[in-house]
C-alpha cells in the first residue's frame, strides 16, 4: 500500500506537469503521511541531503562551464579539432565530437557542451552543406561524452548518493578511458553516416595552422589538467578544485583570450546561481524521496526480485542497465542519480561490481536518457540551437543511439576499462 502511494503520487504529479523536484517531495510527503511519520522529517531529510561539503563543487563547476563558454574556449577547441580532423569525408562531424570531448574535459556538463559546441558547429556545418539533422544529432550525442571525461559534477552527485564514500578522484580517473572510447565510437559512426550521405570534406590547413590553433587552445585545456593534477596530487580537494577552476577561467578569459568582461561574468554568475539552485533543490527533494524508499525497503525488495530472476552477475547487470535506460527516458539525470544509486548500487555490489565501475555505467546510462524522448534535456538544447524539431532529429539519430548502447555494453561488461587508471594511480 505504502509503495503504491509513493510511486502513484510521483507518477500522477509528473503526468500533471508538476516539476520533478516538487513531484518527488510531494510523493515523499504523501508516503510519510500514510505511514504516520511527522512531515517535518521530509524537510529535515532535504536539508541533510544538501548539507554535504562535496556538493559545493556543483555550483562552482556550473559557473566555470558558463564562463568557459563566454570566454570563447569552445570556439578555440573547435578550431583545433577542425585543423586535425576536418579534411576527411564528413570531417566536421568528427570535429564536432572531438571538440565536445575536449570541452567536456574542462566543463563536465552535457548541456553546456551541447549549447557551446552546437552554437559554434551547427552554423559552420550548415555553411559547408551538411544536413541539419546530422549536425544536431552529432552535437547532442557527442555532448554525452562530457559526462564521462572529468571533471563531471554528476560524478560528485553519485559519490554523495552512494553513502559509502566512493572517491571522487577515482571516479574522475575511471571516466577517462570510457569517455575516449565512447567519443571514438561516435566519431566512427559520424564518419560512416557522412560517407553514406556523401557529405562534404574539407582540406588540411597545414601543420603551421594546426599548431597555432592548438597553442591558442592550450590555456583553456589546462583547466582540466589543473583540476585533475591538483586532486591526484592531494594539493586540493574536488570542491576546492571547482573554485580554482572558476578563478583560472576568469583569469584566462579576461587576460589571455580577452573575451570575458565584467558584464559577461555577472551574467554567467546569475545564470549559474539559477541552475545550481534548481539542481540542488532536485537533489534535496530526491534525498527525501530516497529516504522514503529506504523506509519501505524498496532496495531490498528489488534485490530479492532480481535474485529470483537470475543469480548470474552478467544478467543482473543487464537487467539493471535496462531498468536505468527506461527510467532515463522520463526523468532527468540528477534526481535519477540520487534515487537509483541507493537502490541499484547494493544490488550491483552484491553481484561483484565495483562501486567506481558502477558509477561510470550509471553516468553513461543516464546520459543516454538525456538524448532520448520524451524528457531528454540535451535533445531540447539541440533542438533550440539547431532550430529543428525533436521529431526530425529522432528520425535519423538511431545510428548514434546504437553506438551509445554499444559503448554502454562494452563499458558495463569490461570493468578494466573503468578500473585500470584508478588502480594505476
Amino acid at each position: 500500500m505504502e509503495i503504491f502511494v509513493l510511486f502513484g503520487t510521483l507518477f500522477v504529479l509528473l503526468a500533471l506537469g508538476v516539476p520533478v523536484a516538487f513531484a518527488l517531495f510531494g510523493a515523499a510527503l504523501a508516503t510519510f503521511a500514510v505511514i504516520d511519520i511527522p512531515l517535518i522529517v521530509a524537510v529535515q531529510r532535504m536539508a541533510a541531503g544538501i548539507s554535504v561539503f562535496t556538493l559545493m563543487a556543483i555550483p562552482f563547476f556550473i559557473f566555470a562551464g558558463d564562463l568557459m563558454y563566454r570566454a570563447g574556449i569552445a570556439e578555440r577547441l573547435v578550431r583545433v579539432a577542425d585543423a586535425a580532423l576536418g579534411r576527411v569525408r564528413g570531417g566536421l562531424g568528427l570535429v564536432n565530437v572531438g571538440a565536445s570531448m575536449m570541452f567536456g574535459a574542462v566543463s563536465g556538463s552535457a548541456i553546456a557542451s551541447a549549447s557551446a559546441i552546437g552554437s559554434a558547429m551547427v552554423p559552420l556545418m550548415d555553411e559547408k552543406g551538411y544536413d541539419r539533422d546530422y549536425s544536431v544529432n552529432v552535437t547532442v550525442t557527442a555532448a554525452i561524452v562530457g559526462l564521462l571525461i572529468p571533471p563531471s559534477h554528476n560524478m560528485i552527485i553519485y559519490a554523495a548518493a552512494s553513502g559509502i564514500g566512493v572517491s571522487i578522484g577515482d571516479l574522475f580517473l575511471a571516466g577517462v578511458i570510457p569517455g575516449i572510447l565512447t567519443g571514438g565510437l561516435l566519431m566512427l559512426t559520424a564518419w560512416v553516416v557522412a560517407r553514406k550521405r556523401n557529405l562534404p570534406k574539407g582540406t588540411f590547413p597545414g601543420w603551421r595552422s594546426f599548431l597555432r590553433a592548438a597553442l591558442y587552445a592550450v590555456p583553456g585545456l589546462m583547466t582540466g589538467v589543473i583540476i585533475m593534477g591538483g586532486i591526484l596530487s592531494g594539493i586540493f580537494t574536488p570542491t576546492e578544485s571547482s573554485a580554482i577552476a572558476v578563478l583560472y577561467t576568469i583569469v584566462i578569459g579576461t587576460l589571455v583570450y580577452r573575451n570575458l568582461g565584467l558584464e559577461g561574468t555577472w551574467e554567467a554568475a546569475q545564470k549559474s546561481v539559477r541552475t545550481a539552485a534548481m539542481v540542488l533543490f532536485v537533489i534535496a527533494a530526491a534525498t527525501a524521496f530516497g529516504f522514503a524508499l529506504a523506509l519501505l525497503e524498496v532496495p531490498a525488495a528489488l534485490a530479492s526480485l532480481i535474485g529470483v530472476m537470475t543469480d548470474n552477475p552478467l544478467l543482473t547487470l543487464l537487467i539493471i542497465n535496462v531498468m536505468l535506460l527506461l527510467l532515463g527516458t522520463f526523468m532527468d539525470m540528477a534526481p535519477l542519480i540520487v534515487i537509483t544509486t541507493p537502490i541499484f548500487l547494493p544490488v550491483a555490489m552484491a553481484s561483484g561490481v565495483d562501486p567506481v565501475h558502477f558509477g561510470i555505467i550509471l553516468m553513461l546510462n543516464l546520459g543516454i536518457g538525456l538524448v532520448t524522448p520524451p524528457v531528454g534535456s540535451v535533445l531540447f538544447v539541440g533542438s533550440a540551437v539547431g532550430k529543428i524539431s525533436i521529431a526530425e532529429m529522432v528520425r535519423s539519430i538511431w545510428p548514434f543511439y546504437l553506438t551509445l548502447i554499444a559503448a554502454l555494453a562494452v563499458i558495463s561488461f569490461v570493468p578494466t576499462l573503468s578500473l585500470w587508471l584508478p588502480g594505476a594511480f
